[in-house]
């Protein structure tokens, strides 16, 4: 309690946030697959993967080739494309070269996705809260201490909204 003025328990706050949301929401899934492929036309096969990519709107992540003896070459892709192609991605990678192995996996990240957005709802209230309270402050203890608290809550805005960032790019782009 600052001169009159009233902090409010951001936990409480929170669990109020997390009670509140349900699991209606959409689920937040992360496409992953692992493809090893063999061909005897290694650079149709990479020009061809590199137009798949592209024309299904992804990018390559990373990229390179390890050069063998007898001229074998391997190459090693990270590829991203929208989530709603990776079906086809898988489907028409196969058709470029002969699959000899494929793993593909789906991470259901919704707790933590909605978790973290209750977390981030909860302490842009509190932002608004301490704003309003700093305006109504009239000791300079208080405004300190208020700043302070106003500096904590928008640093952890700004680790959760990279968090969601982060969680979001991984779920739009497989």
């Amino acid at each position: 309690n600052y001169g009159g003025m009233e902090f409010f328990n951001s936990d409480s706050a929170a669990d109020a946030d997390r009670a509140d949301t349900g699991r209606t929401d959409e689920a937040k899934r992360i496409y992953t697959a692992d493809l090893n492929m063999e061909t005897t036309a290694f650079d149709d096969a990479a020009k061809g993967l590199t137009a798949l990519v592209g024309e299904l709107g992804g990018w390559m992540q990373s990229s390179g080739v390890d050069y063998g003896g007898s001229g074998y070459r391997r190459g090693n892709y990270t590829v991203r494309v929208p989530q709603e192609k990776f079906d086809a991605f898988l489907t028409r990678a196969g058709e470029l070269c002969h699959v000899t192995y494929s793993y593909t996996n789906v991470e259901d990240v919704s707790e933590y996705y909605y978790d973290t957005a209750g977390r981030l709802s909860t302490q842009q209230t509190k932002l608004e809260r301490l704003q309003t309270l700093l305006s109504k402050a009239e000791s300079m203890e208080d405004i300190i201490t208020i700043e302070s608290a106003i500096s904590d809550t928008e640093q952890q805005i700004e680790s959760l909204s990279g968090e969601l960032k982060h969680y979001d790019s991984q779920i739009d782009y497989a």
